[in-house]
């Protein structure tokens, strides 16, 4: 160009103004558009990072006049569409197999109080191998528990109802069911409970059953249970206290870890690692909170906390 206009007589110099006036305008357009991006973009980035539910971005993005942008937003739409379908058939399936799960559990429940009262009576009549068969369903029973808590776990609303409880009935009700088991290892128990809290006995009594299972596994060679509360300002503790083997200090922050068994866990093969994390799973949905304090070789305290506005509300 710059050859053409000095054949044709045009100044050098007005081409290198026009030059220069180009140079400008493109330069003023690129910064404005870079200006006018970098704004979409942080509109949308805020947009994104307002939202609880992430993925649909798609149907709340800025407006644009730029094609690829709604090019973007249509291609997010429909990936957005199917991931949300997929989610809801895992979620469907995943209902229907919690459904099995706890038809399945109450299916079984039936034999398991039969073998039961099997083994009583049997056992009464003087048949002492069926107190050990009668053990060994008791296992079975508790085990079957295990899975359908879990499988309630995520859904506890569905089937919690608070009402005023007693914790000394709740202690009583779980050695009743384990009476046998705690007479075979010769536990000595002392109760001391005679708060009440709003809550439900019923789930509280799986979290009591859980912890109090552990402590026999764990036990001295001299078991002994204490479950009593104590009221603070805040709370109620309902504490058992056993004086077990004990937890190591680098050990116990990861007992409600999934699967963990620690040192005394890889000691009993049986130990699946599952029963504490339900139970602080399921403290959670509860509004309790669960936790521990133990020392190495003299034993451990596990305590459900009872917050006192969940229940001095209600009354």
């Amino acid at each position: 160009m710059g050859v053409f206009l000095c054949l044709t007589g045009y100044p050098i110099a007005n081409f290198w103004l026009i030059l220069i006036v180009w140079f400008v305008i493109l330069f003023s357009w690129l910064i404005t558009n870079w200006l006018e991006r970098r704004q979409y973009f942080q509109k949308m980035d805020r947009t994104l990072e307002g939202l609880d539910q992430r993925y649909l971005l798609g149907e709340l993005m800025p407006k644009s006049w730029h094609l690829e942008d709604k090019l973007y937003q249509g291609m997010i739409r429909k990936s957005n569409k199917a991931v949300i379908e997929r989610i809801h058939q895992i979620e469907e399936e995943e209902s229907d197999y919690k459904e099995y799960i706890e038809g399945w559990v109450h299916e079984i429940k039936a034999p398991i109080t039969s073998i039961s009262l099997i083994c009583e009576n049997r056992r009464k009549q003087g048949g002492p191998e069926y107190g050990t068969v009668g053990l060994e369903n008791q296992k079975i029973e508790n085990y079957v528990d295990m899975a359908l808590y879990y499988a309630r776990s995520e859904e506890v609303y569905k089937d919690y109802m608070i009402q005023e409880t007693s914790l000394e009935t709740v202690v009583y009700e779980v050695f009743s069911k384990n009476r046998q088991f705690l007479i075979e290892h010769q536990i000595q128990a002392e109760v001391d409970c005679q708060d009440k809290v709003y809550t439900d006995g019923k789930w509280i009594s799986f979290l009591l059953n859980q912890m109090i299972l552990n402590s026999v596994k764990y036990k001295s060679e001299h078991p002994l249970l204490k479950i009593y509360t104590r009221k603070t300002e805040k709370s109620v503790l309902l504490i058992l206290e056993d004086n077990g083997i004990g937890i190591r200090k680098e050990e116990l922050s990861r007992i409600f870890d999934k699967g963990f068994t620690g040192s005394n866990g890889r000691a009993h093969e049986r130990a699946t690692g599952m029963g504490l994390y339900i139970c602080k799973k399921l403290s959670s949905k509860l509004g309790v909170d669960l936790h521990a304090e133990s020392t190495w070789g003299k034993g451990t305290k596990m305590m459900i906390e009872f917050p006192i506005s969940t229940y001095l509300s209600k009354m």
